[in-house]
């Protein structure tokens, strides 16, 4: 697993061990940052359900200002740190231990960008875009993985489904907000 762009581009991260991680493939990565090349630049960037931190860190290594790491596992935390130290983005970086419902519903804090990549198959992430479209700042985005198998709603609250590709059983939607 390797950054694929940007100031740290070909940076090598370590990843998770174990069968609840899964990663993102370098093909979807690189479509998810090419659908918003053009929008990340000094944007904060949410990195929910983290596992190795590898999106929050394509993130900053691309121009982010900064990013939030959240994972419930302490194997992923320590992980995320290790990467976070590799590429030398610790200080644009916060890293919580936390699950993601009582996170989102105790931060203050808007977010421009988020990332969700919650376990397949869970349900978790029908029941998460209602909080975390309270949670994203004006001309935000919402980019949702999930298993193919996962049907998402067209439109969330003020959100609109933009894009949405499908590479072998991987999903990835895109929602833009609309006013």
């Amino acid at each position: 697993m390797r950054v694929i762009g940007g100031t740290v581009k070909r940076k090598k991260l370590i990843m998770p061990k174990g069968k609840e991680f899964r990663l993102t493939t370098d093909k979807v990565k690189e479509a998810i940052f090419s659908a918003i090349q053009f929008e990340i630049n000094e944007k904060t960037f949410l990195d929910l359900f983290a596992g190795s931190g590898q999106m929050g860190i394509e993130a900053l290594s691309r121009g982010a200002s900064s990013a939030i790491f959240i994972d419930n596992s302490q194997t992923a935390i320590k992980v995320i740190r290790s990467n976070l130290s590799i590429v030398g983005f610790i200080e644009q970086s916060k890293i919580i231990f936390n699950d993601a419902f009582p996170f989102l519903n105790n931060i203050c804090e808007n977010f421009d960008i988020a990332f969700l990549d919650p376990p397949f198959h869970s349900g978790i992430i029908n029941k998460i875009l209602p909080i975390i479209a309270q949670k994203i700042n004006h001309n935000g985005i919402i980019i949702c993985e999930t298993s193919v198998k996962e049907a998402l709603p067209e439109k969330y609250d003020n959100f609109l489904k933009m894009k949405s590709y499908h590479y072998g059983k991987i999903a990835v939607n895109i929602y833009r907000q609309q006013y």
